[in-house]
């Protein structure tokens, strides 16, 4: 297998209930993702069903129900609505900056890479994604570009799981390639600016 030993997926994907629908241990949550993220992707994709008005249509039926619940239960002595206490913890809120601050910090930090550092490696992979993205986007709209990513959220870590062994001895091969190429390309680029100042010099 190369260089690389047998990981956990599960444990690469955080070890929870997440982990456990992404890789279909529990089919009944993968099934339910899977289900639902159909019938909304026909929705609005085939149906012709706008996501604002629906949204917007669906909460004006709740805030309704609600009032009249509440108003009724008030005059027949009935229990009121169960609704959970709607409040977000400061913990909540410090886990979710934490995270942010995390992302925004690698951007910065391949940011950095690119203008300061040069690094041409960092460069040709963000160039390649955002032109990957860019290329794929311009066959679908958003909504179905999301419907795509369940979808390969529900299929490659599973299908990477049962096969981790062969993917990874191909994955060890094209890494090692492409870092030849890098390192060759890093040459070429290092030789240019000694050319340009010998040029200069004579």
């Amino acid at each position: 297998m190369g260089d690389f030993g047998r990981i956990s997926v599960h444990h690469a994907l955080g070890g929870g209930a997440v982990a456990d629908i992404l890789l279909w241990r529990n089919a009944y949550g993968g099934g339910a993702l899977l289900i639902i993220s159909t019938i909304f992707w026909f929705l609005f994709e085939r149906g012709g069903y706008n996501i604002l008005a629906f949204v917007a249509n669906n909460l004006l039926l709740l805030v309704v129900i609600l009032f009249f619940w509440a108003k009724s239960a008030t005059l027949l002595n009935r229990p009121l609505p169960p609704l959970p206490e709607l409040d977000i913890s400061e913990e909540s809120v410090l886990i979710a900056a934490d995270e942010m601050q995390v992302w925004i910090n690698h951007a910065f930090s391949v940011a950095h890479d690119i203008a300061i550092s040069g690094n041409l490696k960092t460069l040709i992979a963000v160039v390649s994604s955002l032109w990957l993205i860019a290329y794929v986007g311009s066959f679908f709209n958003f909504l179905t570009l999301i419907y795509i990513g369940v979808l390969m959220s529900l299929s490659i870590p599973f299908l990477y799981d049962m096969f981790q062994a062969q993917v990874d001895e191909k994955l060890v091969t094209v890494h090692k390639i492409t870092n030849f190429i890098f390192r060759k390309a890093d040459a070429i680029l290092q030789m240019i600016p000694s050319t340009f100042h010998k040029q200069k010099t004579q």
